[in-house]
């Protein structure tokens, strides 16, 4: 009995103290907020006031797991993620009972399927590509869908990792993004674009310009297939990168040729560009010095601009033209962009790749200028709309994070990513495992390619690159479609006459 009474006056005892305890915080929680003048809320409602923040922090956390449905959630919704999933760890595709997708909405695609589409035994996969007919060394790239522009810094060493070897085994190209070329990029073997951006990361000199004899030592690598020259891209036009100081590492530092532990935002735009002009000479130089294809990505504002880059192009000759221009639409991605420049800036890659491709054909370059299509294209529809639209080839960067595990926690710009991919910090790293990430990243791929050639079977031809723009239809308002060739015809000489 005393043993028993000694515990029960032990335990009130504690309980007394920690009621004591909660009381004393909270007395100091309501006079610090009181007398705080930097938030309204909790200097009018002291200690209850911290709840709001809470919640608010919650919120995005609920939403994403509870409360939205399978095709309401932004970026990418669940319904994109889970196929990505889906897809890189080699389970099934299929589904069942039918689509949770509302084919009403205005602007979804829908593929017009063929009453006598090939056979098995009648079709064929895509057929490689070449880019760069008049360079030194062109490229035969292998695939229609790639992986874009990540750099090292923005996403972490495993990640690159796990990127380059799952490239390599789906024979797929890997553009480093503008951070420069790193060990890892090169680790897997893959074939590689290297992205100059308008800090020129990795082939700069001390004063930020080109550097030429760091240009052919990475052309030197047999790896490194082309390069792309960044005027800008979809999440930030009109703004070069931004790299917070916590990812600016020593190793960081010394591939991009910059002072570790510092911030590091790229210029808007190439200083020495100031016209199309420039433009093209800063595309022939490199090609000269590399003796490989170099291609331009932007963001499109209007079609006046790229009329005027098609028309200097008829100007100077085709042998200047870029080898490849990357439409990034304005709904691409990246790890830190102010919000006005992410939601407002840059025509969407519906509008966009369309036209631009229009303009090329009209122009005569169909053959000697190829497209290649970016912006929030992860999943078999949006590819083979892309292509349907004019595109040569496909990249994505988001759909590859996904297939290498993130869940869009959306703290790509906070060095916390929880799965490793954005951060450079070793604890959230453990749980990217390369071993495991890279065979995700290429079934990912493949999968991709296998199900563009699922539907360009259906609507009727042998392989993706014959789907046109006849084969898809858009929905409009009303609930009624239209053929996509309607809406935005495709160049045609005779219709010009």
């Amino acid at each position: 009995m005393d043993f028993a009474a000694n515990v029960i006056e032990v335990m009130a005892l504690s309980f007394v103290f920690i009621l004591g305890a909660i009381a004393v915080g909270v007395a100091v929680l309501f006079v610090v907020d009181r007398f705080q003048t930097s938030d309204a809320i909790r200097r009018n409602y002291p200690v209850i006031g911290r709840f709001r923040h809470l919640f608010s922090e919650l919120g995005e956390f609920f939403r994403q797991y509870f409360f939205a449905m399978d095709r309401e959630e932004l970026p990418f919704n669940r319904a994109q993620r889970d196929w990505v999933k889906r897809a890189s760890s080699g389970e099934g595709n299929t589904v069942a009972f039918g689509s949770t997708r509302n084919a009403n909405v205005p602007g979804t695609p829908i593929f017009v399927n063929a009453p006598f589409p090939p056979l098995d035994d009648q079709s064929a996969k895509t057929a490689p590509l070449q880019i760069g007919p008049t360079a030194r060394t062109p490229y035969l790239a292998p695939s229609i869908f790639n992986i874009s522009g990540m750099s090292f810094g923005a996403i972490s060493k495993p990640a690159v990792q796990a990127l380059s070897r799952g490239a390599k085994q789906a024979d797929v190209w890997l553009n480093t993004g503008e951070g420069g070329l790193s060990p890892f990029h090169l680790e897997g073997g893959c074939d590689i674009v290297f992205q100059i951006g308008t800090a020129k990361y990795g082939v700069r000199n001390d004063r930020g310009g080109l550097n030429d004899d760091k240009l052919k030592q990475v052309a030197a690598h047999d790896a490194v297939r082309m390069f792309e020259l960044k005027l800008s891209q979809g999440a930030k036009p009109g703004k070069g990168g931004i790299l917070p100081a916590a990812k600016v590492t020593d190793e960081i530092a010394g591939i991009r040729g910059i002072a570790a532990g510092q911030a590091s935002l790229s210029p808007n735009r190439h200083p020495e560009m100031e016209n199309f002009g420039d433009l093209l000479d800063m595309i022939t130089h490199i090609r000269a010095v590399t003796g490989k294809p170099v291609g331009i990505k932007t963001v499109v504002g209007s079609e006046a601009v790229m009329r005027e880059l098609f028309d200097c192009i008829k100007t100077r000759g085709s042998d200047a033209a870029p080898d490849f221009i990357t439409i990034d639409g304005g709904e691409g991605g990246t790890g830190a962009a102010p919000m006005p420049l992410i939601d407002l800036v840059g025509m969407s890659v519906r509008e966009a790749l369309p036209m631009v491709a229009n303009l090329r054909d009209e122009y005569g370059l169909k053959d000697r200028i190829r497209l290649i299509s970016s912006g929030k294209l992860v999943n078999p529809g949006d590819v083979a709309w892309a292509l349907a639209a004019g595109a040569d080839f496909v990249t994505s960067a988001r759909g590859f994070m996904f297939a290498l595990g993130c869940i869009q926690a959306l703290k790509c710009n906070r060095n916390t990513c929880p799965t490793g991919i954005t951060t450079h910090d070793r604890r959230f790293q453990k749980g990217l495992v390369v071993e495991d990430k890279y065979i995700r990243v290429a079934k990912y791929a493949r999968e991709i390619s296998h199900e563009v050639e699922i539907i360009a079977h259906s609507v009727g031809v042998a392989e993706p690159r014959q789907i046109r723009r006849r084969h898809v239809r858009i929905m409009q308002d009303g609930g009624q479609s239209r053929p996509m060739n309607e809406i935005m015809p495709s160049y045609s000489p005779v219709a010009e006459t």
